[in-house]
């Protein structure tokens, strides 16, 4: 029997449309949807009962990550490229994608170039999906009239920078999991187990040695009152800690801080300058004044350090100095392969040539050192944890061992 749905979609135009469709499924009523042309946003299934349950439409979602953008991008600039006019691109875009969000920007964009707007203006309009990188190689790609290759190497930078992200991240997984797997373990032993044997040392009457007493006193801290109060005071440490850190001296520190430790210190630092070579590669490919560049790329290296170092070669830039010498003089963090690099492409006028290249080495670096990590990691993390079960199974066992040996034999 069929049932019927109210449903709420945009048109090609992106104007929103609602009204009622019967269907077996609402699987098959969002498949008829899309084949007529909409763009489902809502399914409702209607009951005799007026019981109303919104449907989302899977895979919809109020947040744009950077890898979707970068490939709705590149699909943008191979439409353009085979000759679709911007417009009518937006319009297959907006359809195609499956977040929610960004198919109803595209469609706020399309409806924006469509009433005499560039596509840059347009974009500038939702700074939450499109940053100052994208918006800048935009106009400058159509200033140029090189949209659609400009947007396919944007496209690229955004890839890498997703893959970067990823890496970064499965770096960071790994023992941030097993860590928390130990604290569990441990607190489980401490509030569960050792209680019971501080049950049966009373009854024994046994004479505790001083690893064991040691045990006992963390399990009678994590089963006190005081437990709740440590927490709370860790909780208003870690706001005050993030409120700190959104101050620009409190960034600058704890991005500081953050290249200093000695295995994902250097990790983090790779990253940044990865991230700051490729899209400064990016920018002075497709013609943006070097001082604009800096600027942009101040603001996506992700680190505060490396950005100050940035910033204060765009002023000696505008004194008439190189970048190189005025990275040179920023060597803490800065290596000096970059400024080779740098000053070479500037003597030869391949300037963009020479960050790439500085970008794919540090892809490189970073992704044997995720390796590399990965791999000491995951022993180093199980052996501790082991060894931390063993110790803690071994302290409660000495005043068993002990009371044993006491025992007359028979």
């Amino acid at each position: 029997m069929a049932l019927t749905f109210d449903y709420k979609v945009r048109d090609r135009s992106g104007k929103l449309v609602e009204g009622q469709l019967e269907g077996d499924s609402m699987s098959l009523v969002v498949g008829k949807l899309r084949e007529m042309g909409y763009l489902p946003i809502s399914v409702t299934p209607r009951s005799r009962f007026n019981a109303r349950m919104e449907i989302t439409i899977p895979g919809l979602s109020n947040r744009v990550k950077l890898a979707e953008l970068a490939v709705a991008t590149r699909q943008l600039a191979t439409m353009i490229d085979s000759g679709l006019s911007v417009v009518r691109a937006l319009v297959i875009l907006a359809t195609q994608v499956d977040n929610k969000e960004l198919a109803r920007v595209l469609a706020e964009v399309r409806l924006d170039v469509e009433h005499g707007s560039s596509l840059s203006a347009a974009c500038a309009r939702y700074p939450k999906v499109f940053n100052n990188l994208f918006i800048t190689m935009v106009q400058a790609g159509e200033a140029g009239g090189s949209l659609d290759t400009v947007l396919l190497d944007l496209a690229q930078t955004m890839e890498k920078q997703a893959e970067l992200n990823r890496k970064i991240r499965s770096a960071m997984t790994y023992p941030a999991v097993v860590l928390s797997v130990m604290v569990l373990i441990f607190t489980a032993l401490l509030v569960f187990v050792v209680p019971v044997f501080k049950k049966i040392f009373t009854q024994l009457h046994a004479t505790l040695p001083g690893p064991t007493q040691v045990i006992l006193h963390l399990s009678a801290i994590v089963l006190s009152p005081w437990v709740l109060v440590l927490l709370a005071v860790m909780v208003v440490g870690v706001v005050l800690l993030r409120r700190w850190i959104a101050t620009d001296e409190g960034r600058r520190r704890w991005d500081r801080m953050k290249l200093r430790p000695p295995v994902f210190g250097p990790l983090i630092h790779k990253v940044s300058l990865a991230r700051f070579s490729a899209t400064l590669a990016s920018l002075v490919q497709s013609g943006v004044p070097i001082l604009e560049s800096l600027d942009i790329v101040s603001e996506t290296a992700g680190n505060q350090t490396i950005a100050d170092a940035l910033q204060r070669a765009k002023v000696g830039i505008r004194e008439g100095r190189s970048m190189a010498d005025m990275l040179r003089e920023s060597e803490d963090v800065i290596p000096s392969l970059v400024v080779q690099m740098v000053e070479v492409g500037e003597q030869t006028g391949a300037l963009d040539g020479m960050l790439r290249k500085v970008a794919e080495f540090y892809d490189g670096e970073v992704a044997n050192t995720v390796a590399n990590l990965t791999s000491l990691l995951e022993p180093m993390l199980t052996v501790v944890m082991g060894a931390g079960v063993g110790i803690m199974v071994i302290c409660m066992y000495l005043p068993m061992f002990d009371y044993i040996k006491h025992i007359p034999s028979a």
